[in-house]
This record gives structure tokens, sequence and C-alpha cells, in this order.
């Protein structure tokens, strides 16, 4: 992870970091939505999520998110133009 990448999530304030974990916890909310509208890549995203929860939950996180679909958006869009 770069410099850059690091100081911006070390500036994220609390409530910043409550909606990043929010939104990352939702099985509909895509890691491109969460890029959008809060500007955290993927990557960003798991170094928050790694560095706030307890280890426990970030395993449990990450083995939950891991294999859906829903989680890229992408993935998602190909596996319903396909099933057409």
């Amino acid at each position: 992870m770069s410099l850059k990448s690091i100081k911006k999530i070390r500036a994220l304030k609390e409530e910043q970091l409550n909606k990043i974990i929010k939104s990352a916890w939702q099985d509909r909310i895509s890691f491109e939505e969460i890029k959008e509208s809060l500007g955290l890549t993927e990557a960003e995203v798991i170094t928050v999520m790694q560095r706030e929860l307890k280890p426990g939950s970030f395993r449990l996180w990450r083995k939950r998110v891991s294999g859906r679909l829903t989680k890229h958006k992408k993935l998602c869009e190909y596996k319903i133009s396909n099933e057409s």
C-alpha cells in the first residue's frame, strides 16, 4: 500500500470509519460503490477493516466477502449477463 493511502486512512475521522465499516459489512454494497461514495479503494477498505476490527471479526468478514459476487460489481454484472 502506498504512503498516500496510509495517510488517507490515518486522516479518517471516527464517523467516516464507522460508515466505511458499515458499508463493508453490507452484502449489497460493492467495493466500487464504496469507492464512489467514500473514495477508498478495495485495498484501503481491507486495511481499514483490519485496523478497526478484532482479529476474529476481520477473518470472518474476509471469509464472507471473498466469495461474494455482490461485493464486486464487475463480477456481478458478468454473471447476470451470462445467465440471460
